[in-house]
């Protein structure tokens, strides 16, 4: 009897247990449920498949642009076509698509190494997207014909915009300080655009803000790898002379 009794007890505790482990497994699976459900939870999600799938079309447009050039190298490499391949590349170092070689300049800048005063904006001794823009501006006004910053190649579309604590280029390249800056071009045009009285350098190292600039007698900047999309430019067909943005046709007097 007491055997029985025992057996008894112990699958009475077993089916408590059981009974305690379905209800718990049956709470945790509605609140999952009910998570996955809401607002929040559903938008991050979908927020993540977007993202994922924006890489992966990013990555099929890279490998696209990759075959497609490896193509034309190959169709270029004919001897009968040796004029039509230099004018090719031609075309492609002014499009930015190779990499160049030349003597040039390397400029570094990075923030501020001025301890902030109490009460001082802080925002004055770091770099801005400004900064480095206007550096590179007075490059090209100094004629540099090859840029690139921290070995992303820059192109007529490439943006230079501050994006929280870094600055964005090439669409999707996010730099952070040193910014070294590569110019291929005349080097004493371009330091003495840089270094002129009142020039950008003063200006920035008026703030404290670390400027050094060097000369590179065989400087090499690399081809832009990113993709090239024109969604409205269109080249321009027909013998008529096309009219320039922003002016107007006058008519002609009898």
């Amino acid at each position: 009897m007491q055997v029985s009794s025992r057996l008894k007890s112990y699958h009475l505790a077993l089916f408590l247990a059981g009974l305690a482990i379905s209800l718990l497994l049956t709470f945790q699976f509605r609140i999952t449920r009910d998570v996955e459900k809401s607002p929040a939870v559903q938008q991050k999600q979908a927020l993540v498949e977007q993202v994922n799938q924006a890489r992966q079309e990013r990555d099929a447009l890279k490998k696209r642009v990759g075959d497609l050039r490896a193509q034309l190298d190959r169709l270029a490499a004919g001897a009968q076509l040796g004029p039509l391949k230099e004018e090719l590349d031609k075309a492609r170092i002014e499009a930015g698509l190779m990499a160049v070689s030349g003597p040039g300049v390397e400029v570094t800048l990075n923030d501020s190494n001025v301890v902030v005063q109490p009460g001082e904006n802080p925002n004055l001794y770091v770099l801005h997207d400004e900064d480095v823009l206007n550096v590179l501006n007075e490059l090209k006004a100094a004629g540099a014909e090859a840029l690139a910053i921290n070995g992303q190649r820059l192109l007529a579309t490439s943006e230079i915009r501050c994006v929280g604590p870094t600055i964005l280029t090439n669409k999707s390249y996010r730099l952070t300080p040193p910014f070294v800056i590569a110019a291929i071009g005349n080097q004493d045009n371009l330091i003495n655009s840089l270094q002129m009285r009142g020039g950008i350098i003063d200006q920035l190292k008026f703030w404290g803000i670390q400027v050094t600039v060097r000369r590179v007698d065989n400087l090499t900047i690399p081809a832009y790898t990113g993709s090239i999309r024109f969604d409205y430019a269109r080249p321009v067909t027909g013998a008529a002379e096309p009219v320039p943005a922003g002016a107007q046709e006058t008519p002609r007097e009898e």
